[in-house]
């Protein structure tokens, strides 16, 4: 049995609970009780067993005991936490509930649209799930404390690996590790001028001529990502956002109604419309004109990044130098230029690639660097790169070898779970436990089964 409470999941699920899929419980029960004041309601199983089938409709009935096993190992780490006198900071709390509000506006699209499918406001949504909230950090700090101390030697990840059957080894797809150095073509002085003389002459039109900003942003804004909604961009923080830092200091200069003056960044020449401001967080107009790139502008690049990967093959250069030294791309530039996914892995399934990039890698080998080409980004923009082959493997089962790293990891949540699982038969008969008997036959919550549990 393997214990896993993770506060990322279940937060996740406490906001989806208070939004979109919340019913209405006619009858509810208590169904779980841990020490003095922790409860768990049946209600809050089944919902969050709903949302579990909802991302993943193969989950069999035994969803719930798996709910059960989390809910009931996050009550015992908090009531430890009283004991041993644990606690976690107010900042920590709202940084995390930030943290969510700031995830479920990337999923819906804006504030205002995660306020109507939850039917209420940023605050009480935060309000609401404040104690859950420290109390799923207070469960984690506990869990950390109790595990940091465990480890795996070579010899047993070995003898883990050693005694798995052979034919339930796990096959595993075709990956690869591979890094970029990216090179964004300079525009030429005079394109340059001309988005700015652009972006000024907008700017004229509305503050001086009284043209509407929501209007001029459908028409001449070059950022697709807020054109169509009249440059809206809502939730700008002053703090940990995602934007650029110009953009950033350029709308906290402003007051509601005001319009700054022409700024640059990266992508361009801005102005910004302030709309309402509510402390360290603001709601935006924005108009983006960005300069154009000639085919010269590329080609320049291209020649560039053609000297830059003579120097890595003859060795004048490594590839964390020439990264450090000329890519432009800050996104791989803070892993070392090396590519990564959502959860920051850098070993990528080959199949999850963009085509055309998967067909490139599969013709080279570890340690070879391809020509410069032009490329689309993320952002739907045309740059330069070369690529850098770290690593690739093909579709092959598990074995000591190639998969090292994920054994190693496995062996070590096993012995992280044993460690758990005897911390929880070591400290449950000291707690007053109760379980409903529709959960006491659930075979991974025997641990939890004391006497008292079993009345």
């Amino acid at each position: 049995m393997t214990f896993r409470v993770s506060a990322l999941v279940i937060l996740i699920m406490a906001f989806a609970v208070t939004g979109a899929f919340a019913q209405e419980q006619e009858l509810d029960k208590i169904v779980g009780i841990i020490g003095k004041s922790h409860i768990i309601l049946k209600s809050e199983i089944d919902l969050q067993a709903e949302q579990y089938k909802l991302q993943d409709p193969s989950l069999g009935d035994d969803a719930a005991c798996s709910i059960m096993e989390q809910m009931l190992m996050q009550k015992l780490l908090v009531e430890q936490a009283d004991r041993d006198s644990v606690y976690v900071s107010e900042e920590q709390v709202e940084a995390t509930l930030e943290n969510r509000v700031r995830y479920f506006i990337m999923q819906y699209g804006s504030k205002e649209k995660l306020e109507e499918i939850a039917g209420k406001t940023v605050y009480q949504l935060k309000e609401e799930n404040r104690q859950i909230t420290e109390e799923m950090l207070l469960a984690e700090q506990m869990q950390t404390g109790i595990l940091e101390s465990v480890k795996v030697t070579p010899v047993e990840v070995r003898k883990f690996y050693d005694n798995i059957p052979a034919d339930s080894l796990p096959f595993f797809p075709a990956t690869v590790e591979f890094g970029q150095i990216v090179m964004d073509p300079k525009v030429s002085p005079e394109l340059d001028t001309y988005a700015l003389r652009k972006i000024e002459k907008i700017r004229k039109e509305i503050v001086e001529e009284g043209k509407d900003f929501e209007t001029q942003a459908i028409f001449n804004s070059d950022d697709p990502g807020s054109r169509d909604d009249g440059g809206l961009i809502t939730g700008v923080a002053r703090k940990g956002g995602n934007l650029v830092q110009e953009f950033v200091a350029a709308t906290f200069k402003l007051q509601d109604g005001e319009i700054s003056p022409p700024f640059r960044s990266q992508f361009g020449y801005h102005i910004i419309q302030m709309i309402r401001r509510k402390g360290d967080e603001a709601d935006v107009r924005h108009i983006l004109v960005k300069p154009q790139l000639t085919s010269g502008d590329f080609e320049k690049s291209l020649e560039k990044l053609d000297s830059v990967r003579a120097e890595l093959i003859t060795g004048k250069l490594t590839f964390q130098e020439a990264v450090g030294k000329y890519s432009t791309d800050e996104l791989s530039n803070r892993t070392g230029g090396m590519i990564t996914d959502a959860q920051g892995n850098t070993e990528l399934q080959i199949e999850d690639l963009d085509p055309s990039l998967a067909l490139m890698i599969d013709s080279m080998k570890p340690g070879e660097y391809s020509k410069p080409m032009i490329f689309t980004t993320q952002r739907g923009e045309r740059s330069c790169r070369i690529v850098y082959m770290k690593n690739i493997t093909r579709p092959h089962k598990a074995n000591l070898q190639e998969d090292y790293s994920r054994i190693q990891f496995a062996a070590l949540q096993k012995k992280k779970g044993e460690r758990l699982q005897k911390w929880v038969s070591d400290k449950a008969p000291s707690y007053y436990i109760k379980i409903d008997p529709a959960y006491q036959q659930c075979p991974n919550l025997q641990p939890f089964l004391t006497e008292t549990a079993k009345k």
